[in-house]
């Protein structure tokens, strides 16, 4: 079906999946871990510049 390099086709087809998979996890992890530093930090007080000062 694929021929004599069918093996290093569906090995790179697997391998392609695997890092994008890997970069979507790194994403989704890097995501929640901003959402908790921004929760700690507003529990301090610590506003961002962009919500201005009237926000408090």
């Amino acid at each position: 079906m694929l021929g004599e390099h069918g093996f290093f086709i569906l090995a790179s087809y697997g391998v392609s999946a695997l890092v994008l998979g890997a970069l979507a996890l790194s994403i989704v992890l890097d995501g929640r871990s901003v959402r908790r530093q921004l929760a700690e930090m507003d529990q301090r007080g610590i506003r961002r510049r962009s919500a201005g000062r009237d926000a408090s």
